[in-house]
Parts: structure tokens; sequence; C-alpha cells
């Protein structure tokens, strides 16, 4: 960190009861879009240049407080919806997770399925509703206004895309509060228990989505999806649920190849932003080219167990 960055922090701490009075060494953490410190027994959120064209932070503060209070994300102390700054306590005894952390700590999938189940099954509802199909629009929409390039073939996937779309609506699907953006480095774990952070693109959503996109995240083997399942359903995995996860993992690589195409429009700094993009929608079009997806599809359409 330089001497700005530093004074930067002090100054959004000096507008903060709980830290206005820290002298303390501020240590930095990571994130892709945004500034994340830890200031004592507390965790500093700044958000990143651009994130306000498609982050909700009044929404993301509510989903923040109900995750919270679910017991799957550590308490909220502050939260501006104005300018975004979050400030959450600290998870001592925590390792960030990682896709190879994930392969290294024993049951770790596990603990990120019961996660997501007590997460899942909170009597909460967030405000936001997660849309795949809006949002890619939204996004592209956003792309639209800057000089930046979608990988070749972008739109023809989005096409084939429709065989999902129709799938999923062919039959009601479950809606709950989900995170919906399920980066390995949003999960800490203790050893015990995962605690899972970074509320931003939170809504109701199929929870099939978050377990897909953990998958995606984590590099995950059958093993490790099984686990997460097994954990996630106590053991009963129905087909149709594991069909949509496996659907997700594309969408989500279709969906997040966006998103990294807008940090590089937006000229982030923290990864090869251009590559990001490109390999998600390389495996994107893997996955829907492999041809199990088309049985998911089919029993996802019919909506059998």
């Amino acid at each position: 960190m330089n001497e700005d960055e530093i004074a930067a922090a002090r100054e959004i701490m000096s507008n903060i009861p709980q830290l206005a009075d820290f002298r303390g060494k501020l240590e930095r953490m990571g994130g892709l879009t945004n500034k994340v410190y830890r200031v004592g027994e507390y965790c500093l959120r700044i958000p990143g240049e651009g994130t306000e064209e498609y982050i909700d932070r009044a929404n993301e503060a509510v989903a923040a407080r109900e995750a919270a209070a679910a017991g799957v994300s550590p308490e909220v102390i502050y939260a501006d919806p104005a300018t975004g700054v979050m400030v959450t306590r600290f998870v001592d005894s925590a390792v960030t997770m990682t896709s190879d952390e994930f392969k290294r700590r024993d049951n770790s999938p596990a603990r990120a399925g019961k996660a997501f189940n007590l997460l899942h099954n909170f009597d909460a509802t967030f405000p936001f509703r997660f849309e795949l199909f809006a949002m890619i629009d939204e996004y592209l929409g956003i792309l639209a206004t800057k000089d930046v390039e979608l990988p070749d073939g972008y739109h023809d996937v989005v096409a084939e895309a429709e065989s999902v779309r129709e799938a999923l609506s062919a039959n009601e699907l479950p809606l709950a509060p989900c995170h919906c953006d399920p980066l390995c480095e949003n999960f800490l774990d203790t050893g015990t228990r995962i605690w899972i952070v970074d509320w931003e693109y939170s809504g109701m959503n199929d929870p099939m989505w978050d377990l897909g996109d953990l998958s995606v995240e984590g590099g995950f083997d059958e093993n490790q999806d099984e686990e997460m399942l097994a954990a996630y359903f106590t053991g009963n995995v129905k087909n149709n649920d594991r069909s949509r996860m496996v659907i997700y993992k594309a969408m989500c690589d279709l969906l997040w190849t966006l998103w990294g195409l807008i940090q590089l429009a937006n000229k982030n700094p923290a990864e090869d932003f251009r590559a990001y993009a490109d390999n998600r929608f390389a495996r994107a079009k893997a996955l829907m080219s492999d041809r199990q997806f088309a049985t998911h599809l089919a029993t996802v359409r019919q909506g059998t167990n």
C-alpha cells in the first residue's frame, strides 16, 4: 500500500464511529474490484471504481445483514448504501479459500454445501431478483458504451443458450436467498465451518446457481461436486437438482465473461481480464458442447427427479 491509499482509507475511517479512533496498522486483504482492509477486529470494504454501474449497494446491505442473521456471514457493523463502504466483523482463525485450498482442506466442499443449505433455507427475501438472461442483456448494454471487443462468437453462443432459457422456464424453479457470486475467495474456512462474504451480486435465485458457480470457481472434480451436493441435500440428491447445477456451470461462465470485459474496460489492474473473459467463454462453449449437456437440459425440461 502506498501513502495515498492509506490516507484515503483513513479519511473514510474517520467518518465511521467504530473505526474513527483506530491508530493501528491497516492490513490490505484480497479483492478483485474493491479495496479490503483488516482494521483490528473489523474488516473495511471500500468499493472499486466503476462498480456503481452494476452494483446496487442498498440491496447488498440488506442481503449482508440477512446473511449474518442466517449465521453464514460475519456481522455487519456499518453500511453506507450511498457510497458502498461497509464494515463487518473480522473472522479470526479463518483461511481465505482458493481452488487449491478446496482441494487441500478435508471436507471443505461439504462445509460449503452446509453453509449454502443454511442460507437457502433461511426465511429472508433479498431485494434483488437475480435473473441470468436479464443480467446478460444489462452487461451487454454497459459494454456497448465501452471500447472493448466481445470474444468471437459470443452472440452466437447466447443465441444457443435460448435452449437453456426454454428448459429452465418449462417448470417452476425454486427461489431462495442466494449469494450468486461464490468466488472461492468469498469463502472463509475455520476448519469446522465456512463463512461466506461479499454480497454484491446476491439476490433471489435458483439455489442450484450457487452450487454450480462454486463448482466452476473452485475447479471441482466429480468427487468434490458429489461431496458438496451430499452435504447440501443430506444425501438425497435428485437428478433434476444435479442437472440444473451442471447447466448453471456453463451459464455462470457466460455471464462472468461479460463481467470480466467490464473490468477490462474500466482498466481494473487486479488481473488480466482479457484472458479471464476469454478463458471463461471458452469453458462455457466446451460445457455446452459436451454431449451430456443436452441430457441435463432434457432432465430439467421434463422436470423429472
